[in-house]
């Protein structure tokens, strides 16, 4: 995963400023009665290729609809059915929410709601994960990067050895640091530090609720079967 590298997230400030401040980036605010709009967390790189796949197999596609001849039309209809649902689901649908009371994961066939007190770690090994309610979960949305996360070992190391003694103040070289870290490892940060600032929030009390995506799991489903009856019939 990532061979999208880059993920994006968007935060607003508070609503009402003289109630509250914002934190750090990456932190929550405790003020319990200022609104925050959520941060979106999403794969840039999966956007695009999957708005790439979604143009070469519409091109196909209707193409082999408009001149093909025999079952072919019929194949190549079944075969879009179960293609785009499949390329938007794995592509362009996830994504992550964090809000001031709760975590909800988009993933490719499900969306899971986390308020905050039910998150128990937020961890990037190989894949970006939650662990909340004894289970596990994915964020398809940030993807790990093992190169970008060598590289950002090597910088770190560079920036140790010109400045072995850090003579920087300490908040700058912990920004510093912190700019350093792969993509996947900031964001899991500003996830972890977000859950440990909002768990306390009275809204943020709750169990972990998951959906499935039926609207795209459906069309799927009956691309498969139209795919499969019009190849046994022909």
């Amino acid at each position: 995963m990532t061979s999208p590298d880059d993920s994006s997230h968007d935060s607003s400030a508070p609503r009402e400023p003289d109630q509250g401040t914002a934190g750090q980036r990456g932190q929550g605010t405790a003020d319990q009665g200022t609104e925050y709009a959520d941060r979106v967390y999403r794969s840039v790189g999966g956007i695009a290729g999957g708005v790439l796949l979604l143009a070469i197999g519409a091109w196909l596609g209707i193409d082999a609809v408009i001149k093909g001849e025999g079952r072919t039309p019929w194949v190549a209809l079944a075969g879009l059915l179960l293609a785009v649902p499949l390329v938007i689901a794995f592509t362009v649908r996830p994504a992550v929410y964090a809000g001031a009371d709760r975590l909800r994961v988009r993933n490719p066939f499900r969306t899971i709601t986390l308020p905050w007190a039910s998150v128990e770690a937020v961890r990037a090994g190989y894949s970006s994960e939650v662990l909340a309610g004894g289970a596990k979960y994915q964020l398809w949305a940030i993807p790990v990067s093992l190169r970008q996360r060598k590289r950002a070992t090597r910088r770190q190391a560079r920036a140790a050895t010109e400045d072995p003694f850090r003579r920087t103040s300490v908040q700058v070289a912990a920004d510093a640091d912190d700019e350093r870290r792969a993509q996947a490892d900031r964001t899991i940060g500003e996830l972890r530090s977000l859950a440990e600032t909002n768990a306390t929030r009275e809204g943020a009390q709750g169990a972990p609720e998951v959906r499935w995506a039926f609207e795209v799991i459906a069309p799927a489903v009956a691309g498969a079967v139209l795919l499969a009856v019009v190849l046994a019939i022909a």
